[in-house]
């Protein structure tokens, strides 16, 4: 098999082309540089495989992985030429074996494993020796345990070659499965196009999904799916900025920050160890806590200018890449998370945003999360688990959406499925309420090893405002109903929902909120951090089950 470094490049007409997405006439040299993206109009145009390889490792990493070269002719197909015909003038035409390129390397010092499919090579299509290769690919990541990166660009399946052809989809999708087993990360970089087979097997089954700007990722082609139809797509129709806004991918990422993001991705695959601060984080003891009025604590924990979950996960993280969408149809706004590094150790932490501006309030749903935000966070919880990795939950919410389009995707599912997730999760889960806990909506991220609470936050079965309109028949007897609910932490904390309450800290200081809330969760994880999974889930089932329990009793009145 050929090297990276003695595979040639396609010959070009000297010194300019033309742009596909704008029609610019581009100087080559400066398109080069800027890794075939247009200047004018940010149309990525196609790399080829090797020089995908040159821009995504660091220089000097690459090291080829040979895959012995397929010369299979199942069917003796005949189109305009012989398949091996056609085969061999793909290969002198591109200089590849095969349209998949595999070596092994780093990216920012990180190593991982790379299969990049390569569309000039009858259109990245998925043939029996194509398969191959990603498997061994996938097989070499699962020996060395590190991450595998596959890069794809193919119309689908290889005709030519029949069903075998279609048994790579199974294939490499097992391959997958085993990788998912040994708890490795896997990521897919969707190119344009992505299609067919290569769509519905190995492109779409990874951990984490980035697309570069434009790239078109689907199972059926626009004009199968028009010709079937008989009707227009709409605009944009299978772009990734399209399935982005349908909860399809993680994250859209132009070619320039690709591996920067790949970076701070791959930094959160490696063992958590953390050790917790020199004094004690969090009040334990409900009687070292000041009295104070629940109304006050609801109006305080509504306090717009207090610190939210963005400010956190800017001020308490080392690293924080958000990723999106359910998988499914939808991508919650009033859902954040993603992969995060807490005092160096990798952590996954999800929160509930909302905002300090009315804009922002609106535009995060005022921190009420739809079905597919808490799919969204089940998913990352999951993955956090097959990582090894803890949880950390950041909760500000008045409750889950109630609308009827909630109520139609499943909202009462959505919420019941984290309950049962959270309560098997072979994984550390510490909990945290920073402002608002509201409802089932807040207790979806709050089945947890560790339940704490900031000082002003309040955590209760329904708001103040609605137990008074069910029960009193009057909203304006909230204050009546706060005080009855035993809203505020420090009475929360006497029944033993909450196990701790992180400190107050200075009125508008968010830096100093922020270092309050580090060494909280810090304490918290040293705590579980050698707690092997079985026993993690043990005792959180044993946490929920006593609650309700006659013997022994889980509350005590709070001495005033």
């Amino acid at each position: 098999m050929t090297s990276l470094a003695t595979r040639t490049e396609p010959v070009r007409a000297p010194h300019w082309e033309l742009c596909p997405g704008c029609r610019a006439v581009l100087y080559r040299k400066r398109l080069d540089r800027d890794l075939r993206v247009c200047p004018d109009c940010g149309h990525h145009l196609r790399l080829t495989a090797p020089h995908r390889l040159k821009t995504l490792l660091d220089e000097g990493s690459a090291e080829p992985i040979t895959v012995p070269v397929s010369e299979v002719d199942p069917l003796g197909f005949t189109d305009s030429m012989r398949y091996p015909l056609r085969r061999d003038a793909a290969r002198s035409r591109t200089g590849l074996d095969q349209a998949v390129v595999c070596a092994s390397g780093t990216v920012g010092g990180h190593p991982l494993v790379v299969a990049v499919l390569d569309f000039r090579f009858l259109g990245g299509s998925l043939g029996t020796a194509e398969g191959e290769a990603i498997t061994v690919a996938g097989e070499l990541a699962l020996r060395r345990r590190v991450p595998l990166l596959l890069v794809t660009a193919s119309g689908g399946a290889r005709m030519q070659e029949g069903a075998l052809s279609l048994m790579q989809m199974a294939k490499t999708a097992q391959m997958l499965q085993r990788l998912d087993e040994a708890g490795i990360l896997t990521v897919s970089l969707i190119t344009d196009p992505t299609f067919g087979g290569v769509a519905a097997s190995f492109a779409t089954l990874t951990d984490v999904i980035i697309a570069e700007p434009g790239a078109r990722l689907g199972f059926a082609g626009p004009r199968v799916i028009e010709q079937t139809i008989r009707r227009p797509l709409p605009p944009g129709f299978q772009t990734a900025e399209f399935l982005a806004g349908h909860g399809l991918i993680d994250l859209l990422c132009p070619r320039a920050e690709l591996r920067a993001t790949l970076t701070k991705l791959l930094a959160t695959t490696g063992p958590a160890t953390f050790t917790a601060p020199a004094g004690p984080a969090v009040v334990t003891d409900p009687d070292l806590l000041p009295a104070r009025d629940p109304w006050q604590a609801v109006r305080a924990a509504r306090d717009l200018r207090r610190p939210t979950v963005q400010d956190h996960l800017a001020r308490v993280f080392d690293e924080f890449l958000e990723l999106h969408g359910d998988r499914l149809a939808k991508d919650c706004p009033a859902i954040v998370g993603g992969p995060a590094l807490l005092a160096g150790s990798p952590v996954m932490v999800i929160g509930t945003r909302k905002g300090h501006t009315a804009a922002e309030l609106t535009a995060h749903s005022f921190g009420m999360a739809s079905p597919a935000g808490y799919r969204k966070a089940g998913r990352l919880m999951r993955t956090a688990a097959k990582l090894g990795i803890p949880v950390v939950t950041l909760i500000d919410t008045p409750g889950a959406h109630p609308g009827p389009e909630a109520e139609t995707d499943g909202q009462a599912y959505a919420i019941a499925e984290n309950l049962k997730l959270l309560a098997g999760l072979p994984v550390p889960v510490v909990a945290v309420v920073l402002g608002e806990g509201g409802s089932g909506g807040a207790l979806a991220l709050a089945v947890a090893d560790r339940v704490l609470m900031n000082a002003d936050a309040v955590y209760s079965v329904i708001s103040p405002e609605g137990c008074a309109a069910i029960l009193w028949h009057d909203p304006a007897a909230a204050p009546r109903a706060a005080a009855a609910l035993r809203v505020d932490a420090r009475q929360t904390l006497a029944l033993g929902i909450a196990d701790g309450v992180v400190p107050a800290s200075p009125a508008g200081d968010h830096d100093a909120a922020a270092a309050l809330l580090r060494a909280a969760l810090t304490e918290a994880l040293a705590e579980l951090a050698d707690v092997p999974g079985e026993e993690l889930c043990a005792r959180r089932r044993h946490r929920f089950r006593r609650f309700g329990a006659p013997a022994p009793a889980v509350a005590r009145e709070v001495r005033s």
